[in-house]
């Protein structure tokens, strides 16, 4: 079963979505910002934080009043009780919804309580396989900006499978919206430009590094006194680290955190992504990059709060036969893959 005839639909919906929860988290800093900082327990796949808890009430209202009654789905989403899962509208049988949606309310939370960087809205849909579903079955992938707050411009970005990526920038303070095109770069190196593997918690950072410098002397040579090659930007979200890629800023990126933990390496960090935080890669395939998990296959995660997810994003296809085979020999050197 495929979802198309409930595409456009979803799209205007989950953008809505999106710029509710948006709205929400702009007024309750501008109210009290110090309360959104602090922690509000423990999730099955992360630490929530007030700024969730706003985002995770717009998320079920929006749920039940705007998406449930034309289309029921099963939802999987931080902030949905002890298994991530709930079927809208309640009391459904699960397998009777047609969609199952995707959803992190806020990717990036971290960032955005200190007002660092921008976090993200991220949402995917998929025609319900039950216990099945993976990313591989996303046919509508949505993803809206929520920007700092000396920002004045927001993005939001979506695609559907095989239609392309697509993208607006929204004035907050009048409403209006101008479209851009997504493009990733187009470089076959990543000499020059902005490209590095994720080193964003304590956890065997020294490792990571290792494995970041050495591929980067395989594929952009060594570093010479007083010129830099090769530069990196640590994005405390995923979702973020995709729109750099797709946005055509940066090159190449890679969250091996998930490798180490399943290969045991001591001090592996104690979180690494789940399926949510990745649920709207397909807007970045769809806009020409390449995101592929560090083996190389397509990203087959379930719908799921608990599962960890190792992916690596390349700007284009040129620049994935440049750089993948050195990747796969570094991670092999250290018995990784």
């Amino acid at each position: 079963m495929r979802l198309t005839p409930h595409h456009a639909f979803l799209v205007r919906q989950l953008l809505a979505l999106g710029a509710r929860i948006r709205d929400a988290v702009l007024a309750s800093r501008r109210r009290a910002p110090e309360r959104l900082r602090g922690s509000r327990g423990q999730g099955p796949g992360d630490t929530i934080y007030g700024v969730d808890r706003v985002a995770e009430a717009v998320l079920v209202e929006f749920l039940e009043r705007e998406v449930a009654p034309r289309l029921p789905c099963v939802v999987t989403a931080e902030g949905l009780g002890a298994t991530g899962t709930r079927v809208f509208p309640a009391g459904l049988a699960e397998d009777r919804a047609p969609v199952r949606l995707l959803i992190d309310p806020i990717d990036g939370s971290r960032v955005l309580m200190y007002d660092k960087r921008s976090a993200w809205v991220l949402a995917a849909a998929a025609p319900n396989r039950g216990p099945d579903t993976t990313l591989r079955d996303v046919e509508v992938a949505v993803q809206v900006e929520i920007p700092t707050v000396k920002q004045t411009r927001a993005d939001l970005l979506w695609a559907v499978r095989g239609r392309g990526a697509r993208a607006r920038r929204v004035d907050l303070a009048t409403g209006r919206a101008c479209a851009w095109t997504p493009r990733p770069s187009r470089a076959r190196t990543p000499r020059g430009g902005f490209a590095a593997i994720a080193r964003l918690f304590p956890g065997a950072r020294g490792l990571l590094g290792e494995l970041d410098d050495e591929l980067m002397r395989r594929v952009a040579g060594p570093e010479r006194e007083g010129k830099a090659l090769v530069f990196e930007d640590q994005y405390l979200s995923n979702g973020g680290q995709l729109y750099e890629l797709v946005a055509g800023h940066d090159r190449f990126v890679a969250d091996l955190r998930a490798v180490l933990r399943r290969a045991r390496v001591p001090g592996a960090p104690g979180l690494a992504p789940h399926p949510y935080d990745l649920c709207t890669e397909l807007i970045a395939r769809e806009a020409g990059a390449v995101v592929v998990d560090a083996r190389g296959r397509p990203l087959r995660a379930p719908f799921a709060v608990d599962h960890d997810v190792d992916f690596v994003g390349y700007a284009n296809p040129a620049l994935r036969r440049a750089m993948e085979p050195a990747l796969h020999a570094v991670l092999r050197k250290r018995g990784l893959m």
